[in-house]
């Protein structure tokens, strides 16, 4: 996978100067290719100096968002001893750049609105950028000096390091975060997936100025994906592409290391004085690429990640009242794919759940669907998505997430379509495919009456 979470889930104008050299006329050998009457209005803008992204515009309100991303610039990328460094330098890029010091860089950006993030996950690096149309000359020029020339100044480092690890220590009370980094640390074991993506007690306190700039060396024009929606054309687009990330050197990417889910049919418990216990299980999941995958999204929007109305939610919470909230979801990385379902309930229950959960698998893999759930879960997967779109950042965010993992431009026009195709039948050779109960790794946090059969974690993996 070009990881996403899931979801859900951020240039310099093109008239301005930048360090005192104007900005590239607009050229000829400036490309765009449309993409008219698709889901979206998609532009694939190629800049003078080669350099691609990805536009719609929208000029009704007079904001630019970028979201930009560098493959396989992540975490998995942190040597063990440095666990952590791609997260602390999301924290450190927007904290002095160029002539500006922390203060000042940061007083510019609140000055002039601009919203600046950056953010590390397993497999990729990445950022946010949204400014006002009339603050764009300046605006692009800081995101320029965040990402050629940072700072990493020791009073800054310092602060952020002690931020991680106030983060960790807070962290390692709550039993959900708790049960997370037992289960990555077993059904990872053997990959960098495995290890602690936010750092651990030791590896922030060792980290220098100097492991950061060589952090830097990860983010190259030829692994950099560029998304961006708003008040701007493509000629003007064209020419800030080069201003803002023309001077990046090229990145050695390494390869994909793929693997395999660890730990199946194994469960893990954590003892921990609670008024719930925590439940997390994990088996394989399935590509964002694979044929079959919207085929899985209706199977698990029915299964569990509908919340309310799912089976899970259905069977756990609303019949028997076992649980405040049960959600199954896919997990798309680089070298390995995920299914979890995560609850919480009553030490007493905890049994009852899981013998509850895995009923649910066999259920969806034994029977069919009804022709309703199959009705509301294409309605709800295909209307949810434009309602979904309602700013800049989120659209430009939307394309990112397609870029980074390296799926073709109309590929919501195909999403829709196979949704819409989607049959009883294949919802239900996709569960017989997919789901297997007997390859769950699962992780309790808390005080479950009945656990002979669970390995007993005493000691955390990966945070001291």
């Amino acid at each position: 996978m070009r990881q996403s979470v899931r979801v859900i889930f951020a240039l310099f104008a093109i008239v301005v100067a930048v360090n005192g050299v104007s900005a590239p006329a607009v050229a000829k050998d400036l490309k765009v290719e449309t993409q008219a009457g698709k889901f979206i209005d998609i532009k694939e803008v190629r800049s003078p100096g080669g350099i691609t992204a990805w536009l719609v515009e929208d000029h009704t309100v007079p904001v630019i968002a970028v979201e930009f991303g560098f493959l396989d610039a992540g975490g998995k990328q942190d040597p063990t001893d440095k666990q952590g460094l791609a997260q602390l330098a999301s924290n450190m890029l927007d904290e002095g750049a160029g002539e500006l010091d922390s203060q000042g860089f940061q007083g510019e950006l609140e000055n002039l609105s601009v919203r600046l993030r950056f953010s590390a996950g397993r497999d990729h690096f990445s950022g946010g950028f949204k400014t006002l149309s009339r603050n764009k000359a300046r605006a692009f020029e800081l995101l320029k000096l965040a990402l050629t020339q940072p700072r990493f100044d020791s009073e800054p480092l310092g602060r952020m390091k002690i931020a991680n690890q106030s983060r960790l220590k807070g962290s390692m009370t709550q039993p959900d975060w708790i049960a997370t980094r037992i289960q990555n640390d077993r059904i990872f074991e053997g990959h960098p997936y495995g290890r602690n993506n936010g750092g651990t007690l030791s590896s922030l306190e060792g980290m220098t100025g100097d492991d950061l700039r060589g952090f830097m060396k990860r983010l190259g024009r030829n692994n950099l994906r560029v998304s961006v929606a708003g008040d701007i054309t493509a000629e003007e687009l064209g020419a800030i592409l080069d201003e803002v990330f023309g001077a990046l050197q090229e990145s050695s990417i390494p390869e994909d290391r793929p693997t395999s889910l660890q730990s199946a049919g194994k469960v893990y418990l954590h003892v921990k004085d609670v008024p719930q216990t925590v439940i997390e299980m994990a088996q394989p999941g399935i590509s964002r690429k694979d044929p079959d995958y919207h085929f899985a999204q209706v199977m698990n929007f029915i299964l569990g990640s509908s919340g309310f109305g799912s089976r899970l939610t259905e069977e756990v919470r609303e019949k028997r009242g076992l649980t405040y909230g049960i959600y199954s979801y896919f997990m798309d990385y680089e070298d390995v794919q995920v299914l979890h379902v995560s609850t919480s309930t009553a030490t007493a229950s905890v049994n009852e759940v899981i013998g509850l959960i895995r009923a649910e698998w066999a259920r969806m893999t034994d029977t069919d669907i009804s022709e309703k759930e199959l009705s509301d879960a294409k309605s709800y997967l295909i209307g949810s998505l434009p309602l979904s779109m309602t700013s800049t950042d989120r659209i430009a965010g939307l394309m990112l997430s397609l870029q980074m993992d390296e799926l073709p431009i109309d590929y919501l026009d195909e999403r829709q379509k196979k949704i819409e195709q989607t049959t009883v039948a294949d919802v239900r050779r996709v569960a017989q495919r997919v789901l297997k109960p007997e390859l769950f790794t699962t992780v309790l946090v808390g005080k479950p009456e009945s656990s002979k059969d669970a390995v007993l974690v005493e000691r955390l993996p990966n945070v001291e």
